[in-house]
């Protein structure tokens, strides 16, 4: 979901240029393209969007100059894969983005405000709510990239 509200909303800045890709930590649905209900919401929100999953590797470190990540799991599974520290001061919690949680820091007790939950398999209403939380934070992340 958050690729595809990157993607899109990306288009409506001249610079810098931003490529979005998308990557889990774990093997679960490499090949597969996104769920249904998480499209479905990001379809009905006006977002056009094309994904098939990956699996996140130490090689992206090398690809990407930022790298984003929904939960407390995916940063300590992304974190463990870097080979030295420019590589981890890559990765960020994309809800750090978020203007209304600026300054929380990833390490702190406070840590668990910056999530992304995952609504996988739960009702609409909780893609919806995803949405509105990656929706903030990516125009939080434009913002700061734009100014």
């Amino acid at each position: 979901m958050a690729a595809a509200v990157l993607a899109n909303k990306k288009l409506s800045i001249k610079s810098p240029a931003i490529s979005v890709d998308s990557a889990g930590t774990g093997p679960w649905h490499i090949g597969q393209g996104p769920h249904p209900s998480s499209k479905k919401i990001w379809e009905k929100a006006g977002y056009k969007h094309e994904h098939t999953a990956k699996q996140f590797t130490s090689n992206d470190f090398y690809v990407h100059d930022l790298i984003l990540v929904m939960d407390s799991s995916n940063y300590h599974n992304v974190v463990s894969l870097a080979e030295n520290e420019e590589h981890r001061s890559k990765v960020f919690y994309l809800r750090s983005f978020d203007p209304e949680l600026k300054g929380i820091d990833p390490n702190s007790a406070d840590y668990f405000k910056l999530e992304v939950p995952d609504p996988y398999n739960q009702s609409d209403e909780a893609y919806e709510t995803t949405l509105a939380m990656v929706e903030r934070a990516v125009d939080g992340l434009l913002a700061e990239l734009t100014s």
